[in-house]
């Protein structure tokens, strides 16, 4: 009697770092339609077959691409976040740091605005995402029910405290803008008077 046994293939740090960064890297050049899981795992430098190790098929890879980033980014915006602190400062800090990890993560800001602004968008579970960013909500309410923060809603907030930076930081928009500690201080106090009381 003749056994098989069937091998398992193993999941690797290092190709699905590879997998990641060649799937920003394909997207960013050539957009998500033609964008084929060939031509992401020949970039990462693995076979298509190696692909399906980590990822059940390509939608599953560019929505696991967007996550990874939107973690990556809260992690860094929210690196030595005090809630109880003063909310300006709150605010100033997560603001000085967004801009900072966009500045120094151009491709993959690139790479989540085109997705949130693709059909791909709609295969994410938004709790998911926003559950990475739930201190900055809990602050954002806090400011609110202490009268110090408008009380609008909540994508209101975020698109005048978070839009300016996502512009300013990205050199596609902003060619001209100098990032002087000068004029993040003047862009900061703008987009907070726009939304304190």
């Amino acid at each position: 009697m003749i056994v098989y046994f069937k091998t398992m293939r193993t999941r690797d740090d290092e190709k699905q770092t590879a997998l990641f960064k060649a799937t920003i890297k394909v997207v960013n050049e050539i957009g998500f339609a033609t964008s084929s899981v060939s031509k992401i795992a020949k970039e990462a430098g693995v076979s298509p077959a190696t692909l399906y190790v980590y990822y059940k098929n390509k939608d599953d890879l560019l929505v696991s691409t967007y996550i990874d980033i939107k973690q990556d980014m809260s992690r860094v915006l929210l690196a030595g976040f005090d809630p109880d602190g003063p909310l300006r400062d709150i605010f100033k800090q997560v603001w000085v740091h967004m801009f900072d990890y966009i500045s120094k993560n151009s491709s993959y800001f690139e790479y989540a605005e085109q997705f949130a602004n693709s059909p791909y968008s709609q295969l994410v579970d938004k709790r998911e995402v926003e559950k990475y960013f739930e201190p900055l909500i809990l602050v954002l309410q806090k400011g609110i029910d202490q009268k110090i923060i408008k009380d609008v809603n909540f994508d209101i907030l975020k698109a005048f405290i978070f839009y300016p930076v996502m512009m300013l930081a990205n050199p596609k928009h902003c060619q001209d803008f100098e990032t002087s500690q000068a004029n993040i201080e003047t862009a900061f106090g703008l987009a907070w008077d726009a939304i304190k009381l």
